[in-house]
């Protein structure tokens, strides 16, 4: 059975940084792909960034986050990462993390290709 399991959310200030964190329990990091989400309130969920790691290692980005979010795995733990900088009022949410099973090819950055969620962590940043 596959678990993941968000952390490191918490509150910053504008301009601040957060680094999150997923692990991943009955689910191996290699070979798959894997996204992180985030949902704000009276917003739909949004895809943040995304990494697939088949034969290349590819990562994604919403437009929103690009140059600001880095995500990243390490392989040896089952983890997911996300670092977060030069953070704004408008990236306050709740940030998922997502588990698709094996590759996905196209629309990375859809909820639908993701089999496994995570129970979320939030994230507030304050002005």
């Amino acid at each position: 059975q596959v678990h993941l399991v968000e952390s490191g959310g918490g509150s910053v200030q504008a301009g601040g940084s957060l680094t999150l964190s997923c692990a991943a329990s009955g689910y191996t990091t290699k070979a798959s792909t894997m996204a992180w989400f985030r949902q704000a309130p009276g917003k739909e969920r949004e895809g943040v960034a995304a990494i697939s790691t088949g034969s290349n290692l590819r990562t994604f980005y919403a437009n929103s986050v690009e140059g600001r979010f880095t995500i990243s795995q390490n392989n040896a733990n089952n983890t997911l990462y996300l670092r977060m900088s030069a953070l704004t009022p408008e990236d306050t949410a709740m940030y998922y993390c997502a588990a698709a099973r094996g590759l996905v090819y196209a629309s990375i950055l859809a909820s639908a290709p993701y089999s496994y969620w995570g129970q979320g962590t939030q994230v507030t940043v304050s002005s």
